[in-house]
Formats: C-alpha cells, structure tokens, sequence
C-alpha cells in the first residue's frame, strides 16, 4: 500500500498542537504556537519535507537513498530532508519520520506536556 498526502495529513495533524496551514503554494504542517512547520507536502503529493538535523542527512541519505533525498540548492541552507512518499514502508513509519521532525519544532513545554512523546534517548 502506498503512502499518500492523505496518509500524511491524518498522522500529521493528530499530534498535539498540530495545524495545517498553506505556504508557497503547498500544504504546511506547523505548530499553532509559534507557527514552527515541522512537515510540508510538495505540489505534486509525492514527497513530503521534514525537519532534520544537517549532520544526520547524509547517513539516512546513503542508507535509502529511494525514500531520502535533498532539494539541492535550497535545502543545503536548512535543517530538512525530503521523504519519497511511495518509499515509506506504511503508517508506522510515517508516524516515526513526522513525529522525530515534530519534537524538533515543538517548544518545550509542549514537549513536557506529552512525555509519551519525546525522543527516547541514543
């Protein structure tokens, strides 16, 4: 079954504090406080950006590099990595990708507020 936008807006908008709001021509996905995104569709509902520290897109590139990519040019200046959709391997995983990039953008009292949610420690 392939992932899809519609797939990625139910996950998306069920965490907590999650809003949909339109930017550059394409669906967001932002934090109501603060506004933070932490998701975004592409125009064509293929592919999904996410938040993701610089230092760790190069490993999770090489290691898929079907469903793991950067927009050259523009996302070399951020923290964001973009997602194939059709490569993600069901709901659990489009769960784990959206929830990492959501508790980078979440402030953190939003954090202390859902500890079942915050990152298990490395």
């Amino acid at each position: 079954m392939t992932t899809t936008a519609a797939d990625v807006r139910r996950i998306a908008l069920a965490l907590p504090g999650a809003i949909e709001k339109p930017a550059w021509g394409m669906p967001t996905f932002r934090l109501e406080e603060r506004g933070r995104i932490f998701a975004s569709l592409d125009d064509d509902d293929r592919v999904m950006g996410v938040k993701c520290p610089k230092e760790e897109r190069a490993e999770l590139i090489a290691a898929e590099p079907d469903k793991f990519f950067l927009r050259e040019g523009h996302d070399d200046h951020y923290a964001w990595l973009r997602v194939r959709l059709e490569a993600v391997e069901g709901d659990d995983e489009l769960r784990a990708i959206l929830l990492d990039s959501w508790r980078q953008a979440a402030p953190r009292k939003l954090l202390d507020t859902h500890p079942e949610l915050t990152r298990p420690q490395r």
